[in-house]
């Protein structure tokens, strides 16, 4: 994968610092809110608008994952459009080949993603990664950081829907926040830092967080329904992204391999039970998801050969309603 360069692309460099896989900060940080003031970074101007602002997503990626997840639960598809890219990531990064699963881009008729951010910037320097929240007004990127972009569709276009489930109330925050800081670095980005180490010392390292954190999970999930309880929220959904993910990819792709997700009993009761939850199924493409990871990361899978399995049944029942 390549990367801008003052607006020019680049071949990738190595992504990596004594071995451990390091994952770039997001650079466009601007907030949209009900009312269009200043988010918590970046400047105002974006206001909460039905049909002003379009999602680039992939459905391979679990941080697009995310955003396709919440607009979904939020009801907003008629309020915020959407494109896919194509599940293959080649020498040009993420594009919209609709040979390869894209929808095409309809908004910019665009045919790669970097042309987006050249758009937004046209001396733009860093990666061009998914997902990407446009405004169609001021033609530029409000925000490619996907943990605030769920916070905004979480609650700025309230207005626009009747769903007003708050995934992230006030009473849970400080919860949310502290398993959010176990789980991101751990296994969220622990499966990436475990599957891209390049060295053997910073692989152990990264796998034996990834499964002590895992386990601590598992206990916790012991005792409540949900992460932080008896509600869904943000959290629940930031993890569900990764573990729907892991036994088809991550477990042997990036040599994640000490246990599947479907051995442990909670996590895995947990993952079909999240599921479940109307529409999401809608929202996870297990084509997309091993096409891309096997497919596209050579350096990883120098073959590219997409395995067959393994056999997932997420819509098998679950126990989780015991813990009511």
């Amino acid at each position: 994968m390549g990367y801008l360069q003052d607006g020019v692309w680049t071949e990738d460099g190595d992504r990596t610092k004594g071995g451990h896989f390091v994952r770039p900060n997001a650079v466009f940080r601007n907030w949209i809110t009900p009312d269009g003031a200043a988010g918590p970074s970046g400047q105002g101007g974006f206001k909460a608008e039905p049909g002003r602002y379009h999602l680039y997503v992939s459905l391979a990626c679990p941080w697009a994952h995310r955003t396709v997840i919440f607009r979904k639960l939020k009801k907003l598809e008629n309020v915020i459009s959407m494109s896919v890219t194509s599940w293959h990531m080649g020498k040009n990064g993420w594009t919209f080949d609709q040979a390869e699963g894209s929808s095409g881009d309809a908004v910019n008729g665009k045919e790669k993603l970097s042309e987006i951010y050249i758009a937004a910037e046209p001396r733009y320097t860093g990666r061009v990664s998914v997902p990407v929240l446009w405004d169609k007004q001021r033609k530029t990127i409000v925000n490619n950081e996907s943990p605030e972009i769920i916070r905004m569709l979480n609650s700025a276009f309230d207005e626009f829907t009747n769903d007003r489930t708050d995934y992230y109330p006030q009473a849970l925050r400080a919860e949310i926040d502290r398993l959010n800081d176990l789980v991101y670095p751990n296994i969220n980005n622990g499966v990436y830092r475990t599957g891209f180490a390049t060295t053997q010392d910073a692989y152990e390292k990264a796998f034996r967080a990834l499964f002590d954190t895992l386990d601590e999970i598992e206990q916790l999930l012991s005792e409540r329904r949900y992460l932080t309880g008896d509600k869904i929220t943000e959290a629940d959904w930031r993890l569900f992204a990764t573990l729907v993910r892991f036994d088809a990819v991550y477990y042997s792709h990036f040599k994640c391999n000490w246990r599947h997700v479907w051995e442990y009993s909670n996590l895995w009761n947990y993952t079909r039970e999240l599921y479940q939850v109307p529409g999401i199924a809608e929202t996870v493409s297990l084509e997309h998801i091993k096409r891309h990871y096997y497919g596209s990361q050579r350096h990883v899978n120098p073959t590219g050969i997409v395995p067959l399995g393994p056999q997932l049944d997420f819509a098998a029942p679950h126990n989780r309603a015991r813990l009511k």
